[in-house]
């Protein structure tokens, strides 16, 4: 948990720092510094959600390919 909280003060600071660096305005900086986190937590839920799907997809093709293997060898 330290490592996760750790990443998130590290990850608010890059996004306030870079901001402000370009703006000069600490509100936007503020305000960047809070959505663009939270806008990549979201992503990458969906993100994960998709490679979960695509390597149970991956699997299961893997499982079938064995499973006509097997049953190529039975019958020959």
């Amino acid at each position: 948990m330290l490592k996760t909280i750790t990443f998130a003060i590290m990850h608010f600071s890059i996004a306030f720092g870079i901001t402000y660096a370009i703006t000069g305005d600490l509100v936007l900086g503020g305000m960047v510094a809070i959505i663009e986190p939270a806008a990549n937590t979201v992503a990458y839920f969906f993100h994960e959600k998709l490679w979960q799907r695509l390597q149970h997809k991956r699997q299961s093709n893997q499982l079938q390919k064995d499973e006509d293997a097997r049953l190529v060898k039975v019958m020959y």
